[in-house]
């Protein structure tokens, strides 16, 4: 290889890494995905060490124990999830006026107990894109669970969303709410009956 070789082939290299890193700081570049909302990345961590819960009260029934992707399609066990803390359900769609009305304080009290109480959204009867804006739109941080068929709301006996359940860690069934309810309502309840400090 001759000298002049070298560097005519160095100086092309050069002049391709620049045209490349050019092409990749450009405004021509196309825009990168928004992230999933609702998928595995929003479900919790373990829980807090010596968290502190109410027993649930003896013979209360046992929540249905079923399994449903994520939107990013990622399974989820309910069961995997009261392992260690009490659960929310929140039953939901894009479309329901009244869920949207409730949404933005379920998401601010669902961070409020983020390392106590998982909350799990459940979607039925939606569209991705709606699903995605409506989770962007109302901050909603925790996980969410597609439900096309309605075959988790039926196990769970919702007729219509909203609809919002409580479950004891281990997987006792504490009380539902047909209609949905407010978030202080449902904070009051929490400290009622699963929160013990």
């Amino acid at each position: 290889m001759t000298r002049g070789y070298a560097v005519r082939l160095a100086a092309g290299a050069l002049a391709l890494l620049a045209l490349l890193s050019s092409a990749a700081c450009s405004d021509d570049a196309p825009p990168r995905p928004a992230p999933v909302s609702g998928g595995a990345a929003a479900l919790p961590g373990p829980a807090p060490a010596g968290l502190a819960l109410r027993p649930a009260p003896s013979g209360a029934p046992r929540a249905p124990a079923v399994t449903g992707p994520l939107t990013d399609g990622s399974p989820v066990a309910f069961a995997d999830l009261w392992t260690d803390r009490p659960v929310v359900l929140v039953f939901f769609t894009s479309w329901c006026t009244l869920c949207a009305q409730r949404q933005d304080a379920l998401s601010e009290l669902a961070r409020t107990h983020r390392d106590t109480v998982v909350f799990v959204g459940v979607a039925s009867e939606d569209k991705p894109r709606e699903l995605q804006q409506y989770l962007r739109e109302h901050r909603v941080e925790y996980p969410v669970v597609v439900d096309d068929d309605g075959a988790i709301g039926r196990s769970y006996a919702v007729r219509e969303p909203p609809t919002v359940v409580l479950i004891a860690k281990g997987g006792a069934l504490l009380r539902g709410w047909p209609g949905g309810v407010d978030a202080p309502t449902l904070d009051g309840k929490l400290r009622e009956l699963v929160l013990a400090s």
